[in-house]
């Protein structure tokens, strides 16, 4: 079918992008506008305010919220909120979190704050007398210029902590950055950031244009490239983890508390040194870390950025937790960069973000950073736990059955039926499709 492209598609109705979609791309089916409409809310108000937080919207997305008890955090009981559509991530997270309740929970600490951006600029200067600039003039104005726009955030306790001159020369021609380090307290803080960033633009320009130190074709040579934050946060750092005695492990899969240990050690070894594994490995992290981000209505696609980036600090992606065995003593921890707020964008707007927070009892970014770290520690946990003892199937086919039998349209006496005729069993696609069809040939 040969498609038209679309003029003005943003200012149609919502009835009228519906319309024009199934129209060019849906064989006029009606099916197609009944399924987007199944999913508007009732209350007309807040299907409006979901409209609004993004563009060309024409119905919602839903996603399970689930909740995963029982977490027992620096000494408060929680139970944590987490948006996602995997099977057994909240129940692997449950699990995990169950099993360390009793052998004093999960400790954290934050080990740092700062969040980061850049001026990006090209300027056909010696290095030495953009330095001696920056160093005696500049630097002071480009805090004085964001005064008015740093006001506030300072009254809360943040600000623009530092600013400097990074020659990157050595890399690109004639290239610079002004990298500045910020406390945006509980916001995210994107939007003060690149409002700072901006203004450092803006004065960057003024001052060389009126500066002495410089040759006209010199000022001629300035390019103001981007300014722009940084997903990358190395120094927005929280540690979680967990650690008992070896005795105390108490594994029910069989195998003794040693040997679960000494396996659980070489798997965590393993991604550490193979980035094949560390990928999936680190990637099972972010089941738990972005679950719990989504619901509390931070961006997620930046977590993810910052903690692969970080992965990969030292030119080699790794794994981003660590476990160690010293004198009868099992640790297991991880280093997490994230960058998260409690306050503005979606966390003042949508209901179920405001139900999280109300749940977390309304944390502190700090407090937040803590949580992403516990849940993302305690997926990995029950993953590897799984992978050396059982194998990952097991349990991850039994989440999954539930979605099998609704492809198959299974009754709700069937999906009875095959929660018992597994209890014993590992699950596996074929299985069901052959027990399935017995049953139903009976």
């Amino acid at each position: 079918m040969d498609h038209k492209p679309v003029e003005g598609f943003s200012k149609l109705t919502k009835q009228g992008k519906i319309d024009w979609l199934v129209s060019e791309y849906l064989e006029g089916k009606e099916e197609y506008q009944n399924i987007l409409k199944q999913y508007w809310n009732e209350n007309a108000d807040l299907q409006k305010l979901h409209e609004e937080f993004s563009e060309n919207t024409i119905s919602n997305f839903y996603m399970p919220y689930g909740i995963a008890p029982n977490f027992l955090i620096d000494g408060k009981l929680f139970a944590l909120p987490m948006a996602v559509e995997e099977s057994s991530v909240v129940a692997a997270a449950s699990k995990a979190a169950k099993f360390w309740i009793d052998k004093g929970g999960f400790k954290t600490t934050i080990i740092n704050n700062e969040k980061l951006g850049h001026t990006h600029f090209i300027f056909n200067v010696e290095p030495h007398k953009l330095l001696h600039f920056f160093n005696f003039n500049l630097k002071k104005k480009l805090f004085e210029t964001t005064e008015a726009i740093t006001s506030n955030m300072r009254n809360r306790g943040g600000g623009i902590l530092d600013i400097k001159l990074v020659d990157k020369t050595a890399e690109m021609p004639n290239y610079y950055q002004l990298k500045a380090s910020f406390d945006t307290v509980d916001s995210m803080g994107a939007n003060f950031i690149n409002s700072c960033l901006e203004q450092f633009g803006k004065t960057l320009k003024q001052e060389i244009a009126t500066s002495e130190d410089f040759t006209q074709e010199e000022k001629n040579s300035l390019q103001i490239v981007m300014n722009i934050l940084s997903n990358f946060t190395p120094d927005c750092l929280v540690r979680a983890e967990v650690s008992c005695k070896i005795e105390d492990l108490k594994d029910d899969s069989g195998i003794s508390n040693e040997e679960f240990a000494r396996k659980f050690k070489q798997a965590v070894t393993i991604a550490e040194i193979e980035p094949f594994r560390a990928t999936t490995h680190n990637k099972g992290i972010m089941n738990g870390v972005d679950a719990v981000v989504i619901a509390t209505g931070n961006d997620f696609r930046a977590t993810e950025a910052c903690a692969h980036a970080y992965a990969a600090r030292d030119g080699q992606y790794r794994s981003l937790t660590h476990c160690t065995i010293d004198n009868g003593i099992f640790r297991f921890w991880i280093d997490l960069p994230i960058s998260v707020g409690v306050v503005g964008g979606l966390t003042n707007l949508h209901p179920l973000v405001k139900f999280s927070l109300a749940l977390l009892g309304k944390p502190s970014a700090q407090g937040l950073m803590s949580i992403l770290a516990v849940s993302g520690l305690a997926q990995n946990f029950g993953a590897l736990r799984s992978l050396v003892t059982t194998g990952i199937q097991k349990g991850h086919m039994k989440m999954h059955l539930l979605n099998i039998l609704n492809q198959m349209g299974a009754t709700e006496e069937e999906k009875q039926h095959f929660v018992t005729y597994f209890k014993d069993k590992t699950v596996s696609h074929h299985e069901v499709i052959n027990e399935f069809n017995r049953l139903r040939a009976q």
